[in-house]
């Protein structure tokens, strides 16, 4: 699997030809992206990107319970330190990047007996995940997750530059942004 994700509908399309834009967030971390849609709306263009990398969500595994999701993890977190270790063990890189953590290098498909039950305990999540890598910190067991369904990241260009769009401006520009998609989808 390419370092993408090819599960992803629409990723196995990425060639040479579609281009890439690197967004910052306002902690100024980076994030390559590629170029999906460009939407004009109030004067600015908003980009909708996919992440080049595959984007990783972390979790805290519990015996009984569901896995939780770990929403906010800082950059310089120990947690992330050992999972530097054992993604490099698969010739894999954590990237701290804008947005989201990713993973760098490439992937190879599950093996149908490397399921565990961690995996069946992330699908009943709202998203459906893969189990990437588990690894244990101070007698806590983590676990860094693929998630399976399209990520998308919203930014607005500005002089040649991709700006993350967060908060308010985000909350007020997503649903048209969806309905300018849906519109163009209809007229396909």
């Amino acid at each position: 699997m390419a370092a993408q994700g090819t599960d992803r509908p629409g990723s196995s399309e990425h060639g040479s030809e579609v281009p890439t834009v690197l967004v910052r967030d306002r902690h100024n971390r980076q994030l390559l992206c590629f170029l999906e849609q460009l939407i004009p709306l109030d004067g600015h263009d908003y980009a909708l990107l996919t992440p080049v990398d595959t984007p990783v969500c972390l979790f805290r595994l519990h015996d009984e319970d569901d896995p939780e999701l770990i929403d906010t993890v800082d950059a310089t977190e120990p947690i992330l330190s050992v999972a530097d270790v054992v993604l490099q063990e698969h010739d894999l890189t954590l990237v701290r990047s804008a947005v989201t953590l990713t993973v760098s290098g490439e992937l190879d498909e599950p093996e149908p007996d490397e399921e565990s039950d961690e995996d069946e305990e992330a699908d009943d999540d709202s998203e459906t995940y893969e189990l990437l890598v588990s690894f244990l910190v101070d007698e806590q067991e983590y676990g860094l997750y693929i998630p399976l369904d399209p990520f998308f990241v919203v930014a607005r260009m500005q002089g040649g530059e991709a700006v993350l769009v967060e908060g308010e401006e985000f909350e007020r520009v997503q649903p048209r942004i969806e309905a300018e998609l849906e519109e163009r989808e209809g007229l396909l």
